[in-house]
């Protein structure tokens, strides 16, 4: 078995010449029904992620299994559109190894969205959440058998979410007019939904939202030292006898997602 460094990197210099050899600035992954946000990319380049090594492609409706570059505000984003994840038998460094290929090639920005149950009652399906923290509860991670400098990667998750873009966000939020929340993401490995007994688990811990992403990317992220900042979209909000169902994380996700790329599009104006 190859080392995850060497499939990094093949997959980064398989991937180099459909970007005109540019580097990358921000790495964007979108989640179920957020797709739309990458229609605000300038001059998009299209590359189906079945065309790369070493990649794995998503089977869950909402995630086309594409990756977009091209500028957004001056950046060089590349664009997830749609990302694969552990319920759907993958190891954890396949569902993180776009976010090392891109920080590979220079991306120190990581800019990660979900689709997301809300555990607040208070909270309204079409919210949007700025993660502030996240619980890793997917009994995973792909820094199992990493090594650097022949020892395990230790590596510390303290202000994981970057102060810096929170508080951007929150003022590019303020100027459109659209509320953002705070809030701490659990991630779950899925893929049946929570059951009420779980519900109040997660809010005993302290999380107000829930899904079944991001926490393994944005911990290689921050392997890789990219700055974070992450969104959720509130599809729906756990409630006694409540039902979920994925058609209606894509339809709510949809609706949230021009509001989510105004402030994605604001923040990069100004970092």
């Amino acid at each position: 078995m190859r080392p995850e460094a060497d499939l990094v990197a093949r997959t980064a210099l398989a991937l180099a010449p459909r970007l005109h050899q540019e580097s990358v600035d921000v790495f964007l992954t979108l989640g179920s029904g957020l797709s739309s946000v990458a229609d605000r990319i300038e001059d998009p380049v299209d590359i189906p992620m079945a065309a790369l090594p070493n990649v794995a492609v998503s089977t869950v409706p909402g995630h086309t299994g594409t990756l977009r570059f091209g500028t957004i505000a001056g950046q060089r984003v590349l664009a997830q559109l749609g990302r694969v994840h552990l319920y759907e038998g993958h190891e954890p460094q396949d569902v993180t190894r776009m976010v090392s290929v891109a920080a590979w090639l220079g991306a120190s920005t990581f800019v990660v969205t979900n689709a997301a149950g809300g555990l607040e009652p208070s909270w309204s399906p079409g919210d949007l959440m700025v993660l502030e923290d996240h619980l890793n509860l997917t009994g995973a991670t792909p820094l199992i058998g990493v090594l650097r400098d022949e020892a395990p990667v230790f590596l510390d998750m303290a202000g994981a979410y970057d102060p810096e873009l929170r508080a951007i966000a929150h003022r590019v939020a303020d100027m459109q007019d659209v509320e953002l929340r705070d809030g701490v993401y659990a991630g779950l490995v899925g893929p049946a939904y929570e059951t009420p007994a779980e519900v109040r688990m997660l809010r005993t811990l302290g999380a107000q939202a829930v899904g079944m992403s991001t926490v393994l990317e944005v911990i290689a992220a921050r392997a890789h030292g990219m700055r974070v900042l992450g969104f959720s979209s509130i599809t729906n909000v756990h409630g006694e006898g409540v039902s979920t169902s994925h058609e209606e994380v894509i339809e709510v996700g949809g609706q949230a997602a021009r509001r989510l790329a105004g402030i994605v599009l604001g923040v990069l104006e100004e970092i």
